[in-house]
């Protein structure tokens, strides 16, 4: 109980529907974090010093068994949760998306809303007749405590969303903003609504941040590259701003390094993370979401 968060990797891509790679995701992002210090020079903040983190390796997922490797990181996830951490999961394909807050709901009888920024809307029931990375939120707000109107989206759009996800979506009614959206209202004004619909009712927010939403220009090493979608700096200025209001854990999800150019994607990966706990950490709400956990780990 002595860490404030913990980074746990999933190499998963059982659940990849094409190009395979991203389990090698948290690897990636892992060689990459040896080119940052600490300290961030806007924000004034120093992680050494203003947080405790340690790493406690990888969830043992089982490639061709993507049921059992769901059990696994939900495991993984649930044991962090539990000890009062807040956890940081490397991906990994975005099918980890349902395990992942399975585990941390699996941790607390209160509520909690999902913020996720992706080009793709990831909530049909199935593909490839099986929970693929294109269904994480129909699963995950089939939860009992994580509520679809609690569901935020944020970038999607181009001419990767499954017009399976529509129907799914008129149903569950979760918010979705797409890149336009962004362009016009500006990144604050969207999160400030994306804030007020996440919030709503429930007691903590998760943060699920899938590479793609980000223009392919950037991101070359994912699977379903998207040209299009949003700058690096207009990224991290909204998941900033979502830090600041207090998360319970948060996921970086479809790094694929076999794709990748320079190691740039996993680098934006990266500064996902730790623009993310420097938010948390600026804002004093690193540790405020310890209250939620009120229930003990139970394996899968």
């Amino acid at each position: 109980k002595k860490y404030d968060a913990a980074v746990v990797g999933a190499p998963f891509d059982g659940g990849t529907t094409y190009r395979s790679g991203t389990r090698f995701g948290p690897q990636g992002i892992r060689r990459i974090s040896a080119l940052y210090s600490p300290y961030n020079f806007e924000m004034g903040v120093d992680l050494r010093e203003q947080m405790t983190l340690c790493d406690t390796g990888d969830v043992f997922t089982i490639p061709a068994n993507i049921e059992k490797a769901f059990d696994q990181i939900s495991n993984g996830v649930g044991f962090i949760a539990a000890s009062g951490a807040f956890p940081i999961v490397l991906g990994g394909d975005h099918s980890i998306g349902f395990p992942t807050v399975r585990g941390v709901a699996s941790c607390t009888s209160k509520k909690i809303g999902i913020v996720h920024f992706d080009r793709h809307a990831d909530i049909q029931e199935k593909d490839l007749d099986e929970r693929m990375h294109t269904t994480p939120y129909f699963h995950a707000t089939n939860l009992p405590n994580v509520p679809p109107k609690n569901l935020v989206q944020i970038g999607i759009g181009g001419w990767q969303v499954p017009r399976a996800a529509l129907p799914v979506m008129r149903q569950r009614r979760p918010t979705v903003f797409s890149v336009s959206d962004v362009e016009e209202l500006g990144p604050e004004k969207v999160i400030e609504m994306a804030l007020d619909r996440a919030w709503d009712g429930v007691d903590a927010v998760w943060l699920s941040f899938d590479i793609d939403c980000i223009d392919a220009a950037f991101v070359p090493g994912t699977g379903w590259p998207e040209p299009g979608g949003f700058l690096p700096r207009e990224a991290l200025k909204m998941v900033g701003l979502v830090a600041k209001e207090g998360l319970c854990g948060m996921e970086i999800v479809e790094v694929s390094p076999p794709y990748d150019t320079s190691d740039i994607t996993s680098l934006m990966a990266l500064r996902v993370i730790v623009d993310t706990l420097g938010s948390l950490v600026a804002h004093g709400k690193m540790g405020a979401h310890k209250h939620i956990i009120d229930k003990p780990f139970s394996p899968f």
